[in-house]
């Protein structure tokens, strides 16, 4: 699959299980690329369904246990039942239109996709954009994105009818969603193509998750080691977790994706190689 559209960043594009040289440990060729963008017509989002969720046998060539990009190992899920996630979204569109996905199919930029690094092919799910309450329900049917803050890679419609087009990126909830469940899609009369829930609010704040400890003198050193990116954003929190007491040090909370990416960038010069996103 491939990674987030940002103008300010260089891209990829991930040919992965799209030729039987791919092992199952996962071996993958990685071509960089810098200009995919939206097509230059506009989209009627409306008369675009949701997508369906259906019983369908697994990808034959996207469902490896594990595989690797950029020196990084993700491992596939076997099943998606009770999976459920936050952290940012991205999308693709006119540079992969019409090339194949991890799953085997052929990417269309105007139907309801997306890309997920672990999740199992295919595998549907609902997508809440956190900041306005929109949701759709998507197939996921490729891999990636592989830029380390995203979660998830949309298609191009499944982006506009979450408003998360302009920006580039989004604040989302994914949930997945299993055959036969009671939900509601765009294919239902009665509702619209993209939803509202009245009870949430712009401006949606996340943390960049830097470190758990056991001890709070391990919590404070790092807190110190990092106050240079902000003071007042270096936080540390007390919770229990299975009867034990961890103090987390998290960044935040944030509210623009494009400086928590700044801030990212520069942690490993402060010897922090991993970190992850977390949206309350």
């Amino acid at each position: 699959m491939y990674p987030s559209i940002n103008n300010t960043k260089t891209q990829i594009y991930l040919c992965i299980f799209s030729s039987l040289f791919l092992s199952a440990c996962g071996s993958i060729k990685i071509v960089p690329t810098s200009d995919d963008a939206a097509p230059n017509k506009q989209v009627d989002v409306s008369s675009i369904p949701d997508a369906i969720p259906k019983n369908e046998p697994k990808s034959r060539y996207g469902n490896p246990k594990s595989y690797v990009v950029f020196d990084k190992r993700y491992h596939v899920m076997e099943n998606s039942k009770g999976f459920v996630e936050k952290g940012i979204a991205s999308w693709y569109g006119t540079k992969f239109h019409g090339r194949r996905t991890s799953s085997g199919e052929t990417y269309d930029m105007y139907a309801m996709t997306a890309a997920h690094k672990n999740l199992p092919l295919p595998t549907y799910v609902k997508v809440t954009n956190l900041n306005n309450g929109k949701y759709v329900v998507v197939k996921v049917n490729d891999r990636g994105p592989f830029h380390e803050n995203r979660i998830i890679d949309l298609s191009y419609t499944a982006a506009i009818k979450l408003d998360i087009i302009k920006k580039g990126t989004g604040l989302v909830e994914v949930r997945a969603i299993q055959p036969g469940e009671t939900i509601p899609t765009s294919s239902d009369e009665t509702a619209p193509p993209v939803k509202a829930v009245s009870d949430f609010h712009d401006n949606t704040g996340f943390y960049i998750q830097v470190g758990s400890f056991s001890q709070l003198a391990n919590a404070e050193n790092l807190r110190q080691k990092l106050g240079s990116l902000g003071e007042h954003l270096i936080k540390i929190s007390q919770v229990i977790v299975n009867g034990e007491t961890l103090y987390r040090v998290r960044i935040g909370p944030l509210t623009d994706i494009d400086y928590s990416d700044s801030i990212t960038s520069k942690l490993e010069s402060y010897g922090v190689t991993e970190h992850q996103i977390v949206v309350n």
